[in-house]
């Protein structure tokens, strides 16, 4: 029996196959919690879409079985570079780790729809973020993997050269044995913390890869284009952000246009958006993000006609919002840019 997806909230169905590996590799019986979850371990490939409820319940049958309660820290070391589709290609073709960690941020829809991330400069270093706020359901296991996976992919990009987290928080209590997570760490860890983070210095961050291909990564970036406009397409979401990057070359668009565009109301849009766990606000925001670190990288713009085309009232206005978004100015933001990439 195949897993429903009428659901808003999925993700890969390749995730769930790598949790069912992680028991295997334990000697638990994973044919049997698959069965008990309507899955079919042969159809778990990225095309199939797995109920977030469905993984949430995976997670809980796959620590019990293998009575690991740290399961979701070793579980990535059983993914493979297709896992999560193109993108663990692109990643592994990122100029920088900052490019890799930005592509993790902008193909988030493909790992999971109740996934937030992002990466705030702090100055002295960068902090990775992990939300995953928007399903309470989520368990702690789901967010060690992705923090693991994190962990893991750093070291592998960064390869000779050592490459750890400064510090890593959970907003997760403490569990029992913290051992686990100091050994794949190898950084401070703090738990009940107000976020799920990874901080790395801002070196290990801006340098230069070994292994950095701009062809490969680009190419690997059309794929996922592609593939998520066809697993986005039935979505509101998708169709309402198709929509504000169109408009916003021409001033921000009211939610009232939007909605007339796709053929609903506006009340309806937002309920859509609702089922969907987010909101207009927040769909202009990110395309307003989007845009600005587009227009700012290529430099053809300058800083006032970049916050016109967007819709700001006026450049103070628009260095606040970026500043909000990347945690430093147009200027300062371009600059650490073609630093890190030249370096």
């Amino acid at each position: 029996m195949q897993p429903r997806t009428s659901s808003s909230k999925s993700t890969l169905g390749t995730r769930s196959a790598t949790l069912l590996r992680a028991v295997e590799a334990r000697g638990a019986d994973a044919d049997a919690i698959a069965r008990e979850l309507g899955l079919d371990r042969s159809a778990l490939g990225p095309e199939q879409r797995v109920p977030r409820d469905t993984l949430n319940r995976l997670w809980e049958l796959a620590v019990a079985a293998t009575g690991d309660p740290a399961l979701g820290l070793d579980a990535p070391r059983h993914a493979s570079q297709t896992t999560l589709h193109a993108l663990g290609y692109a990643v592994l073709a990122s100029a920088t780790l900052q490019d890799a960690l930005e592509r993790l941020v902008r193909y988030r829809r493909l790992v999971g729809d109740v996934l937030s991330l992002r990466l705030a400069d702090l100055g002295d270093r960068y902090r990775f973020e992990i939300d995953v706020s928007a399903d309470p359901g989520v368990p702690y296991h789901a967010v060690d993997a992705i923090a693991s996976m994190c962990a893991r992919q750093a070291r592998v990009l960064h390869r000779p050269r050592v490459c750890n987290p400064l510090a890593v928080t959970f907003a997760r209590p403490a569990p029992f044995d913290v051992k686990p997570y100091l050994h794949l760490f190898r950084a401070p860890v703090r738990f009940g913390a107000d976020v799920n983070a990874l901080e790395f210095t801002r070196a290990d961050v801006e340098d230069p890869l070994p292994a950095g291909n701009a062809e490969l990564a680009r190419g690997n970036d059309e794929v996922l284009a592609k593939f998520l406009a066809r697993l986005e397409q039935q979505r509101v979401s998708t169709r309402v952000q198709q929509a504000l990057l169109a408009a916003l070359p021409d001033g921000a668009p009211s939610k009232m246009a939007i909605a007339r565009k796709l053929g609903m109301s506006a009340r309806t849009l937002q309920r859509h958006l609702a089922d969907e766990s987010t909101s207009f606000k927040d769909l202009l925001d990110g395309a307003r993000a989007d845009l600005a670190r587009t227009y700012v990288a290529e430099r053809r713009l300058s800083v006032t006609e970049i916050a016109f085309v967007l819709g700001f009232a006026d450049t103070s206005a628009f260095s606040r919002a970026f500043k909000r978004w990347t945690g430093a100015s147009p200027r300062d933001w371009a600059s650490r840019r073609r630093a890190g990439l030249h370096r």
